[in-house]
């Protein structure tokens, strides 16, 4: 699953760790400040190329070239291009998207500050403001909808190249995993799932853990409009403790109740592919798929499917549940301090987006558990192929027996 596309995975990706981990330390350490940052603290387009910015993206480049050029040479790979470069291509877009949503938010005070004082004090506000303003934000916005269009345009490049690595690998050792059950449908469709999923999941991991990088600052210093909490009181750094406290709550209550949900799919897979096979198989030959066998292998496919959603109906219980009253925790939080009238209305509008980027970036797990599911249940079939090709022993639930009809 990665061989294929990577060099030496599991030393590429922890030496991929470490070097992030020394560039940022000593981006932020040292690199970051040689370069003055109140230009990037402008609200408009122009932060984006900045003389700060231009820092970064230099610095990015020249730790990005030493780390590929170390890596093509010490293992080379003929896919390396596409998984080092591409790779890093997509980190740095979803860094820039984050930093978009910085901007956005920083632009966020102003603009609604401004829509206080117009409502509060007829007169205080011009026409040139306002539009000024929105332009500002139209600015941002039409920059990021490019990177974001250009970006998904390059991802699908990414994820199609990485299948046919994959697809490239298991036909060459064809003749070793055509016996094992579904192996047609595993070649077929599993890897591209794998890719995409596996794609999907690690650009949002990358995101959320950039996003708390830029907003966990903003909602420091935001915390300190916030004086106190409903029932609790007043506790240091109240914004970011109750972020962290919430989104433990939901990530641990939708791992409970989702659990069994991975080997479901798992099975679900298994029964439809027996089916299909059958159905492939009576196409040419009058002896298969007679209606007896479809109905056996079809009450499979519907048992299996029943068990599967009475399963997902309690999971999504919970995560409705959760997510209903996630879309009113921060006014929950804020409801001291906005019947004290401490704060503006664009101040608030800042707390608000930044607890929501903090928070979705703690509910990682909690926003991605589905695809998490699926992409489990991809890897459980693609494992046998692995399994195989190693001579060892295939994993137990592919022993498992079928479903019998109801």
């Amino acid at each position: 699953m990665l061989v294929s596309f990577f060099p030496r995975p599991r030393l590429f990706f922890w030496s991929a760790l470490i070097w992030t981990a020394l560039s940022m330390a000593f981006w932020y350490g040292y690199a970051g400040g040689l370069v003055d940052s109140s230009a990037a603290a402008v609200i408009g387009v122009s932060r984006f190329w900045s003389a700060p910015f231009l820092w970064f993206y230099l610095y990015y480049v020249v730790s990005l070239a030493i780390f590929a050029g170390f890596w093509m040479v010490f293992s080379p790979h003929p896919w390396a291009s596409w998984s080092i470069l591409g790779s890093a291509l997509i980190l740095f877009t979803s860094y820039f998207q984050v930093q978009v949503s910085v901007a956005l938010n920083d632009w966020r005070g102003p603009f609604y500050n401004l829509i206080q004082n117009a409502l509060s004090k007829p007169g205080s506000a011009t026409r040139e403001e306002f539009f000024g303003l929105i332009f500002t934000f139209a600015s941002i916005a039409t920059v990021a909808i490019v990177v974001i269009v250009l970006t998904q345009f390059f991802i699908s490049h990414y994820i199609f190249r990485w299948r046919t690595a994959m697809n490239d690998y298991y036909v060459a050792n064809w003749p070793r995993l055509r016996s094992i059950e579904g192996a047609s449908q595993r070649v077929q469709e599993d890897t591209m799932k794998f890719a995409t999923i596996t794609e999907r999941l690690g650009v949002s991991l990358i995101s959320s853990v950039l996003t708390l990088i830029a907003f966990l600052p903003v909602l420091l210093r935001l915390s300190s409009y916030v004086s106190e909490l409903p029932i609790i009181g007043a506790i240091p750094y109240p914004l970011v403790v109750a972020a962290i406290v919430w989104s433990i709550f939901g990530t641990g209550l939708l791992a409970l109740v989702g659990i069994r949900l991975p080997g479901i799919e798992f099975r679900n897979q298994r029964v439809e592919a027996a089916y299909r096979k059958e159905l492939v198989l009576g196409e040419d030959d009058p002896a298969r798929a007679e209606p007896p066998t479809l109905a056996v292998l079809f009450s499979n496919v519907r048992r299996n499917y029943f068990w599967l959603y009475l399963n997902y109906m309690y999971f999504n219980v919970g995560r409705y549940v959760y997510l209903q009253t996630d879309a009113i925790f921060a006014y929950i939080l804020l409801v001291p301090t906005i019947v004290a009238g401490t704060i503006t209305f664009g101040i608030m509008q800042q707390i608000l987006n930044a607890f929501s980027q903090v928070q979705n970036s703690f509910q990682y797990l909690v926003n991605s558990w589905s695809t998490i599911v699926d992409l489990i249940s991809v890897q459980k079939r693609l494992l046998a192929f692995e399994a195989t090709l190693h001579g060892e022993p295939l994993p137990p639930i592919e022993a498992e027996a079928e479903p019998q009809p109801l």
